[in-house]
């Protein structure tokens, strides 16, 4: 792999880095970038690595809030299973967080296994994601109008019951079917409208995508094959690395943008960007 085609992968790293967590989705930017400075690799190879980079991603999650996930442990047990024994190393209000993601993950999980070569035939294009960034860029400036004048309802995973857990879940499952949505931008949208407070929203959708990209990372790998060439098993892992360390500060950013913003001006970006899209392609195709 010669210097060029590295710089390009570290420069595909970066942007699904940042794309992933902001709600200005990944999938819409990462068409785009290939337009601009495609990789040289097989059509298969690109949409693998596409979604496989995304562990770099998630791994900047599980390092972030491994206090929040891991669920054993003695030491800050806050509610431990029994005050002694076995059960003083259970954490079970972690449990009960990581029940709640599985409950939300369930809807897109099985459509995703039964119809993702389908989804990817009929909405895998710039038409469908230019219309996703747009529609949902203009969902966001309104659930933000709406949220002004009221409270959220849930302000911890903890406080959420299953059934607002599931019903974010039915937000994500937009996302996996219509590309150019996002799947952070879908599950905060729609956590917003039911009641949950931008902090809490931003939190469950880190946690969502730990199971969610593992997954999807793990179907898109047995669909590729284990025979990977030297400069495509390279490409992955500067991929990955360079995807973790940016996630890294973009995490960190966002949760401390939230505290002080809401989310509106995502929502205009995500509208801009469906109209780049929309003349950058009608001016290709024309």
């Amino acid at each position: 792999m010669d210097i060029i085609e590295i710089i390009k992968v570290i420069v595909v790293g970066i942007v699904e880095g940042i794309t992933e967590w902001l709600p200005v989705s990944s999938t819409g930017h990462l068409i785009l970038l290939d337009e601009i400075m495609p990789l040289k690799a097989s059509d298969d190879f690109k949409e693998m690595f596409d979604v496989v980079i995304q562990l770099g991603a998630i791994m900047a999650v599980v390092v972030l809030y491994w206090g929040q996930l891991f669920p054993f442990g003695k030491k800050n047990n806050a509610k431990p299973l029994s005050e002694s024994g076995a059960g003083a190393y259970i954490k079970t209000d972690i449990f009960s967080m990581w029940f709640k993601v599985l409950a939300a993950c369930l809807p897109a999980a099985i459509v995703g296994l039964l119809f993702d070569d389908l989804f990817n035939a009929l909405f895998y294009n710039w038409q469908t994601v230019a219309v996703m960034l747009i529609l949902f860029g203009i969902i966001f400036i309104i659930a933000e109008k709406r949220n002004k004048k009221r409270r959220p309802i849930f302000k911890t995973i903890e406080s959420m019951p299953y059934n607002v857990a599931v019903m974010i879940g039915a937000f994500q499952l937009i996302a996996a079917v219509f590309p150019g949505t996002s799947r952070s931008g879908a599950t905060i949208v729609g956590a917003l409208l039911i009641g949950v407070s931008r902090t809490c929203a931003a939190e469950f959708t880190f946690f969502l995508a730990v199971p969610v990209m593992f997954g999807a990372s793990l179907l898109k790998l047995v669909k590729f094959g284990f025979d990977f060439s030297g400069a495509e098993l390279a490409a992955l892992l500067i991929g990955m690395a360079s995807a973790f360390i940016v996630s890294i500060l973009v995490i960190k950013f966002l949760m401390g943008y939230i505290k002080k913003h809401d989310f509106t001006a995502f929502g205009i970006y995500r509208i801009i960007l469906g109209a780049v899209v929309i003349l950058y392609f009608g001016l290709i195709g024309s």
